[in-house]
Formats: C-alpha cells, structure tokens, sequence
C-alpha cells in the first residue's frame, strides 16, 4: 500500500445499516469511514440524536470519520442559495462533532444545454462565501470533480483552484467523474496535483460510462496511483466502488445507471480486493 497513507470509503455503499457496514470495515482493516448515509439518510439530514448515536457508535468500534460526504454544492446554480447555505452551516457543525477534518463538496449543477463558463462568476461567489466560513469554523472543503456541475473538467476544475485554492478550499480527484465527462484521467492529474488532497477510487468504462472494479475501466488507476506514491501522497484513498444501486444513489445522480451487481458487500469486497492488486502492482514494478 502507498506508504503514509490511509484508506477510507463510502461505506452506505456495503449497507444501509451501520453496524453492517463496520463489520466488514473491521474485516478489511479499514479504520475510517467516508460518512455519507446511515439508514438510507443523507448525513445533512441527520437530526443531532441520530449524530450523537452514530458517533457513539463509531468510536465504539475505533472508526474514525475521514470526511464528510455532504451533498453541498449538488443543487443548480439557478437555485436560491440561502437555505442551500444554511444546509452548509449544518453540515459544518456536523463535521466538527464528528472530528472529520474535510467536507465534500461541489460546484453546483448547470442548466442543461448550457454554457458553464457563463456561470463562473456565481459559482465563484458562492464558493467564496462558503470558504469564508470554512476558516471561520477551521474545517478544509474538498471540491469533487462531478458530472453536470460547473467543475465537471479538469480546466474548470484549474480554474477553481487558480482562483480559489487555499487552506480551505481543496480538491478531491475522482477517476471515473471525469471518465464519464469525457476527461482524459493523466491529462486531469497532472494539471490538477499541485491541489490535490484526497482521492476516490472509482473506475469507469469511456464508451459507456459504466462504473466498474477499480483498474477495470479507463481510469489509469495503476499509472496515476503510481505516480502518487512518486510524489509521497500521504492523505486518504476513499473507496467508493459505485457498484450497486445503493439507497442514497437516487439522490446523488441525475442519472442512474443499472449497475452491474445487486450485494452491496461482495461488491464492496471485490473493490476492495481490486485496489489492493493495484498498490502491490505498482509496488512491484519500482
């Protein structure tokens, strides 16, 4: 495995229900946890009983809270902003009682048939106002390349970064997003690495789109992972397997492709198995 660094993921994805999820993170060895959803609930609605049960829950079994896997920045970017931002604060409030030092987010969904760059200005301007509370409240927002938003490409991505990049404001790298936008993985790495502080490890087919085992798809797993254990990568790959229609699935993608398996646990497992083949791979070959 990279050395230095620590593995996490979305565990909603083995099950909806918490301690089944542990159990096969104790299984895999994996101390961390992605925190999306518990019981089929997106983690920003969670009511602050259900936080405190969860979190008593986790460090019962010693599983730490890698991120936050919010859904902010998931609304378009003609939506009003205010309740969307007073979601933010929550979920802020959230990540410090679960000692998560990152909140996933992203840079708000553009109007079909629409040209993104036109909206540069409002994304930025909300981004901005979040960032400014971000310090406020000492937490580090992770910008995730995602389909349909403003920072769907590695340019727009750049340009985020080149304007906005800073102690709180970051980015997470997802392979098959941009395999999915049509973005060539190596040119996005090397373009983006300087701001990169945290990576999903997803796959997916080009010509399709289909979301498969990591290093089965288009992704360039084994060369961009290679070329971040070059570098000292020292933060956290997030499984994310995207393998089966999960509970929350319906809610994070416009559109929801059949997928190709139908037990959350063996999908999750074989991810699992897929990545480890692809860090011993690369540490071979040195």
């Amino acid at each position: 495995m990279l050395e230095n660094t620590k593995l996490t993921g979305f565990a909603d994805e083995i099950d909806t229900d918490l301690h089944k999820q542990i159990k096969l993170l104790n299984e895999l060895s994996m101390k961390y946890i992605e925190l999306r959803s518990v019981g089929g609930k997106n983690v920003a609605d969670f009511t602050w009983e259900e936080a405190e049960n969860i979190k008593e829950i986790l460090e019962k079994h010693d599983i730490k809270v890698s991120a936050i896997g919010s859904p902010i920045g998931k609304i378009q970017i003609t939506d009003e902003y205010e309740s969307h931002f007073t979601t933010f604060k929550k979920v802020v409030e959230l990540a410090k009682w679960f000692d998560a030092p990152y909140i996933r987010i992203f840079s708000f969904f553009i109007p079909d048939g629409e040209n993104a760059d036109q909206y540069q200005e409002e994304v930025f301007r909300r981004l901005e106002r979040m960032i400014a509370y971000a310090k406020e409240q000492n937490v580090i927002l992770l910008h995730e390349n995602e389909k349909d938003i403003y920072g769907d490409s590695a340019e727009r991505c750049l340009a985020l970064f080149a304007n906005l990049y800073g102690s709180h404001f970051k980015g997470t790298f997802d392979f098959a997003n941009f395999v999915q936008c049509g973005q060539d993985t190596l040119e996005a790495y090397k373009m983006l690495e300087p701001y990169i502080e945290y990576i999903h490890i997803k796959d997916a087919i080009l010509e399709s789109g289909e979301v498969v085992l990591p290093g089965e798809g288009d992704g360039n797993l084994k060369e961009i992972l290679g070329m971040v254990e070059e570098k000292g990568y020292s933060g956290f790959l997030s499984l994310e397997p995207h393998l089966v229609e999960f509970a929350s699935l319906k809610t994070l993608e416009k559109d929801v492709k059949q997928r190709r398996f139908t037990d959350g646990e063996a999908a999750y497992r074989l991810a699992y198995q897929s990545l480890m083949k692809i860090l011993v791979y690369n540490k071979n070959i040195k």
